[in-house]
């Protein structure tokens, strides 16, 4: 089972345009909707892929009962804990002419510090030994940078596997806890490490060197490179590299997506150059579909199967 952390839930919207203009009134030929950040698009996409999903998330006001309702509708079981306040909301906004992607995001409100606590115990009572928790994306105001870490290092106690998707000072403090997995991008990893990771054997040195963050021996480190794919640090010591040469036209939530792709592969036992193409195929087919986290899983395991995946 995967229990996947919301901690800061959105309602991810996205307009499609003919063209951006500063300043000019624009009517959209395009809208979607969905319950979004980074935690609910990876249970979304997990949820697709045939895993068994649980996302545990914080929720507020009408914007949070739109949410939840929203994941019912999508069949994504979710255990909400409510807090005073509304969640926030994030806009893309996709040009059609240049291909281009404009993109708002909203911080959201503070949670108080018994809403962060209770949180904590949700998804506390939402895993399983065994199973994998996924944290990924931003706390909200007023949570404790170090929350990330505490729950990392409470659920590898308990025998749960752990993949962390964040950024900055989170990012930092989580990796002391030691996850099975770390999974960012390349501009995460260049903030985090102070290296480039423009080029191949750069990103290969930066996979390599948040494994050994994250624990070494038995722990993995992942950093995706968008159009270049993907350079992998397995726990064995050994590195990978993958692409997929496929090209959609919504690339949000597709970090998301690969995360999911990722968990659901190892949660069933497949191996690294398995869980590798999943991601990959998974990734591409939520770029092909209008909506953060949504994906045609036949068309992410058919995408999948194209992927290269190679020792590096």
């Amino acid at each position: 089972m995967i229990a996947c952390l919301a901690a800061n839930p959105s309602v991810d919207k996205l307009f499609e345009i003919q063209r951006l203009v500063l300043g000019a009134i624009h009517r959209p030929s395009g809208f979607v909707q969905v319950a979004g950040g980074k935690g609910l698009n990876a249970a979304r996409a997990a949820e697709a892929l045939g895993a068994r999903v649980l996302a545990v998330a914080l929720l507020r006001g009408h914007t949070g009962k739109w949410l939840e309702e929203a994941l019912h509708a999508e069949g994504v079981p979710v255990r909400a804990v409510w807090t005073h306040g509304e969640n926030r909301s994030s806009l893309s906004v996709a040009d059609r002419d240049s291909g281009g992607l404009t993109e708002f995001y909203e911080h959201g409100s503070d949670v108080p510090s018994s809403a962060w606590v209770e949180l904590l115990h949700a998804v506390e009572s939402a895993w399983e030994p065994g199973g994998w928790l996924t944290i990924s994306g931003s706390n909200p105001v007023g949570a404790p940078d170090h929350g990330y870490r505490d729950l990392v290092r409470d659920a590898r106690i308990e025998g749960v596997h752990v993949a962390l998707d964040s950024d900055g000072e989170r990012l930092r403090l989580g990796l002391e806890a030691q996850p099975d997995v770390v999974k960012i991008n390349a501009s995460e990893a260049r903030g985090l490490l102070g290296v480039p990771t423009s080029r191949r054997d750069d990103a290969l040195a930066a996979a390599s060197k948040l494994r050994d963050l994250a624990g070494g021996d038995g722990h993995a480190g992942i950093v995706t490179r968008g159009a270049e794919g993907v350079v992998l640090a397995a726990p064995d010591g050994s590195m990978y590299e993958g692409r997929l040469y496929v090209r959609g036209r919504y690339p949000v939530g597709s970090g998301d997506t690969f995360l999911a792709g990722l968990v659901t592969a190892l949660d069933r036992g497949d191996d690294w150059e398995a869980a590798l193409r999943l991601a990959l195929g998974a990734a591409t087919a939520n770029t092909e579909m209008p909506g953060a986290g949504k994906l045609d899983p036949a068309r992410a395991a058919e995408l999948a199967a194209q992927a290269e995946v190679r020792i590096a």
